[in-house]
């Protein structure tokens, strides 16, 4: 399609705004600035801006993150997108609406809490490595973080579903799905510590398939390992509100921070769709901003 046919459909589009919506002028500017830069975005990948995919429609909106706008005006631009586009498959110009699947930034309004590296340390040295519970707990912890792994996965773990010889871990998430996840070596140590040492101590001769087990000899429930781990952030001196869930924003967010690719944190995480696991990367972009702002001696802050 050509350029000048794409451009009579945005101006189309924009009439068809003041005549039968009736929008004010300001809008109409603001729909027309939004779709130039669009425009020029798609230029960039070599294609029109009606022949955009949904691929380009999300990288589009991270571009506009990345160029340090807030959600509140991302949001601004994909309605208009959405309002657009929604307009040519009215009009038969295009047959799939590229917009469909892109998350809306509503959805990125509250990022996702993470640990510092330091308070990471603080959190795994908490437990009482001398008490069964203790050893036990700094194994749980240990494997949270090296894994990512939902609460729900993590009390679920059973003695064979860890491969200690080969580093990797079986485990099964959402939608009974099962992945293959990689252990760190100090994780591994400190289970290795917890099996031979604490856990015939908690088991007091019983048996049990799980991995981790309480006093009573039953598997870790959900509701426990929430307050052993409040407990133990409490004594690490963390004031955040801490949850499972933290932590695995951290593994997710100290991956990516340190060079990881988001498909392989997609795969160990087990997201289903990957626009899932790039909230992370939104994560990183704002910390960048924040390090840039305080640091960079022309930023504008005083």
């Amino acid at each position: 399609m050509s350029s000048d046919r794409s451009a009579g459909l945005v101006q189309d589009f924009v009439e068809y705004c003041r005549l039968e919506k009736g929008l004010a002028s300001n809008t109409l500017e603001a729909y027309g600035r939004d779709l130039a830069r669009l425009a020029d975005f798609c230029k960039g990948r070599h294609r029109e801006i009606d022949e955009a995919s949904g691929a380009d429609i999300a990288a589009f909106v991270d571009s506009l993150y990345v160029a340090g706008l807030a959600s509140r005006s991302v949001a601004r631009y994909l309605a208009t997108l959405r309002s657009y586009y929604r307009y040519l498959l009215e009009q038969e110009q295009i047959t799939v609406d590229p917009t469909t699947d892109v998350s809306s930034p509503g959805q990125w309004k509250h990022l996702p809490k993470f640990l510092t590296l330091d308070e990471v340390e603080s959190l795994l040295g908490a437990p009482d490595e001398r008490t069964a519970r203790g050893g036990r707990d700094r194994a749980m912890l240990q494997l949270l973080y090296a894994t990512g792994l939902r609460v729900s996965e993590l009390i679920g773990v059973q003695l064979n579903h860890l491969n200690a010889s080969m580093g990797v871990l079986k485990t099964r998430g959402k939608g009974d799905k099962e992945r293959l996840v990689p252990v760190g070596r100090q994780a591994l140590a400190a289970i290795e510590d917890y099996v031979e040492r604490d856990r015939p101590l908690l088991l007091k001769k019983r048996v049990s398939p799980y991995l981790f087990v309480t006093q009573r000899g039953g598997p870790m429930t959900r509701q426990a390992f929430w307050k052993l781990l409040k407990q133990h952030g409490l004594k690490a001196g963390i004031i955040k509100n801490l949850t499972p869930h933290v932590v695995r924003h951290s593994f997710a967010t100290h991956l990516l921070d340190r060079g990881a690719d988001l498909r392989s944190v997609q795969l160990m995480l087990g997201h289903a769709d990957i626009s899932t696991t790039q909230i992370y990367t939104h994560v990183l972009r704002e910390r960048l901003r924040s390090v840039y702002d305080q640091h960079h001696p022309r930023s504008g802050v005083s």
